[in-house]
Order: structure tokens, then sequence, then C-alpha cells
């Protein structure tokens, strides 16, 4: 079992950023948006990939104001991502290869949470397709950017919600049925799945990337705005407030994610989230996933599928 940490870490031992490329997915709000201006604070070049330009330049905005007033002018910019659309993955990757020669850090956050059955514009089930399946896509495209320096660090962000899920072969695509909440926690534990593999394949090869994985706990984002506990017009309002009642807010939520990006103890394959209680709150330790997610079975068949279903095959990891 990890163990927990005697000194609190903060966002203040990230230290100076100057230097290094950070691409973080679903940044125009939320966690995303957290972990993109403490690294723009610290001097980073930071690229926020968003699905809507609107709410990206809106971002890059609010980003820009919190940053200038701790005296940095920031170097930001918008990559337009949809991850439900691997067509959009693809530009958005080609895009970032012809920006960029280098990525430091991969954040793969864009996510969403328990909604109503429906597929993705390639006719994946919305969950696995978005919360997994696109990142699976985007983080093979990118490869050879992360290759470049050795070291890089590729973050999937998972969920406490990963324990109730199960990878279920016969069904993972809901195409028997569905249930949002396990449909939920099955992308979940697909993150963690991806995460836990890409660092056996890239250290089987030697490959210079650290695959690590972080959640946030509970905490107060517009995921649970957006998604009614219950049925009718309470639904949403109740996620609202439960998620204010006993979680944190994103700034805190976002400190797992940094240290999983950050840490120069970390090595491939850990995973963090808030050390509190159940781990809803507190400051960012080493946890232990559910035995499910270090299954090297499910990694293997999950991996198979995905370079099936994305046709990216990371050949880059290939022996």
């Amino acid at each position: 079992m990890p163990q927990q940490d005697t000194t609190p870490w903060t966002p203040d031992a990230m230290g100076r950023q100057e230097g290094r490329t950070v691409l973080v997915t679903g940044a125009n709000s939320g966690l995303g948006l957290q972990v993109a201006t403490e690294f723009a604070r610290r001097g980073a070049d930071v690229l926020l990939a968003c699905r809507n330009a609107e709410r990206g330049r809106a971002a890059v905005a609010e980003l820009t104001a919190a940053v200038r007033d701790s005296g940095v002018e920031p170097t930001v910019e918008v990559i337009p991502l949809d991850v439900a659309d691997l067509a959009s993955v693809r530009r958005a990757a080609g895009d970032v290869l012809h920006r960029r020669s280098g990525i430091d850090v991969l954040v793969n956050n864009a996510g969403v949470m328990a909604p109503p059955f429906g597929r993705t514009v390639d006719g994946f089930e919305t969950q696995v397709g978005t919360n997994h399946l696109g990142h699976f896509a985007f983080t093979g495209l990118l490869l050879p950017a992360l290759l470049t320096g050795g070291g890089a660090r590729v973050v999937s962000v998972a969920s406490v919600a990963h324990k109730f899920g199960r990878l279920n072969r016969q069904n993972y695509q809901s195409e028997r049925s569905y249930q949002k909440w396990l449909a939920y926690g099955q992308s979940k534990l697909s993150n963690l799945l991806f995460a836990f593999e890409l660092q056996r394949r890239a250290a089987a090869v030697g490959a210079g990337i650290v695959s690590t994985a972080a959640h946030p706990g509970l905490s107060d984002t517009n995921l649970w705005k957006n998604t009614p506990l219950a049925p009718g017009r309470v639904g949403a309002p109740l996620g609202t407030a439960l998620s204010r009642a006993v979680g944190q807010p994103p700034a805190q939520g976002a400190w797992p994610l940094l240290r999983a990006a950050t840490d120069p103890a970390v090595v491939g394959g850990e995973y963090f989230g808030p050390g509190g209680r159940k781990e809803w709150r507190g400051f960012p330790v080493q946890v232990q996933a559910n035995a499910a997610a270090y299954d090297t079975a499910d990694a293997a068949w999950l991996w198979a599928r995905s370079v099936e279903w994305t046709g990216v095959d990371f050949r880059e990891l290939h022996a």
C-alpha cells in the first residue's frame, strides 16, 4: 500500500516550469483550467485543448488575468479538440505536432459523466468513446512529440468511480444494456488500465515516457452541475449541493493531477488522489486503485480493442 506523506504537497512544490510544454485536454473550465493556470503561472508554454472555440478563448482570457495578477505574462494557445470525434482527434494531434516539436506533459482530463445513452460520431458508447478511446488515440498520435525529450509525463485523469467499474467484454460498448453509472465506472477503470499498460509498454522498449494517473476526489466542477443524481428538476441541484457540501473546490481538486505531472519523485504506474476519508478531499497523496485496474489480461484486451477501434497502434512502442 502507498504510504501517506508527512509533509502536505501543494502546487508551491512544482517549482518553475520555464521551457516546458504542457497540453491539457478539457481545459476550458474546471480541473483542466486549474491545471493549465498553475503551469502558466510558473512559466510553462501551455496548450489548451478545448471542444468549444468560444469557451476556449474565454478560458485564455480567464487564465491570462489570473496569471498576470502574479506578475507573469503567460504563453498560452488553444487547440480545437473534441475527444468524442476521432477525426477531430487526428486534426488536433496534427495541429500540435505542427506547432510544437515536443510535449513535456500531457494531461488527459476531458470527459463526461453519466449522460443518457448515446453514441459518438464514430459509433462508440458516449462515455467510453469520450473518456477513454479519444484520449487513447490522442496520446498515441502525439507519441512522436512525447518521445522527443525523454521523461515526458502522461497523466490520465480517473475517478473514485472506477471502484464500481467492471470491464465487461461482452457489453463494453453497451451493446446489450446501458446503465449510466456502471458505464461511467467502466470508462474510468479504462483510464487506469490504459495508464498502467502504457507504462508497462513504454518500459518494455525503454521509451522515455512516465505514465501516471490521478483523480480529483469529489470536486465541485461542471460535471456535477450537469449530472442529475435523481429524476426531475431536483436532480442537478442535488448533485451540485453534494459536491459543495462534502467535496473541494476545483483549485484543490487539481492538486493530485499537478503532483502526478510534476513531482520529481513520481515513477510510472503511480496513482494520486486526495488523502482524506474515502479519497473525497484532502492533500494529494499516492493512492491504490482497485485490483481490477492492475489486471494485465484486461489491460491487454482493452489495448488491442482500442487499437482496432481507433486505428492508432502506438507503433513507436513496438518491440
